[in-house]
């Protein structure tokens, strides 16, 4: 049974930043590409980064490029995002998920191919 366990939300002041972390158990994680979706209320999932299973590249929304940072540490099972200049447009549940397939060379950012195992993380940005 594949677990996933984020922390690291909360409330944060416009242009702040926070650290979200998400540790996996239950599956091989360096074989898996790790994903961070947030979803805001009345909106659908959206796709944030990704960081590939190979080679630690990583891939960014545009809303979020340059501002946010995904990066994965296998030995600990974990995926990290690390957001700067937070803006108001940033609140949201972020949730980390797995991709569906193990060692795919495309990572891909539609959230059909993933699996969401954990509850996800509020992150709150207001003055």
């Amino acid at each position: 049974q594949v677990r996933l366990v984020e922390s690291g939300g909360g409330l944060v002041q416009p242009g702040g930043s926070l650290r979200l972390s998400c540790t996996a158990s239950g599956l091989v994680f360096n074989t898996f590409s790790m994903a961070w979706f947030r979803q805001a209320p009345g909106k659908e999932r959206e796709f944030v980064a990704a960081a590939s299973w190979y080679a630690y590249n990583t891939y960014y929304a545009g809303s979020v490029k340059g501002r946010f940072t995904i990066s994965r540490d296998n030995a600990k099972n974990s995926v990290y995002l690390q957001m700067n200049s937070l803006k108001a447009n940033d609140t949201a549940v972020y949730h980390c998920a797995v991709d569906k397939s193990p060692l795919r060379p495309l990572v891909p950012t539609d959230p059909l191919r993933y699996d969401f195992w954990g509850q996800g993380t509020q992150v709150t940005v207001s003055s």
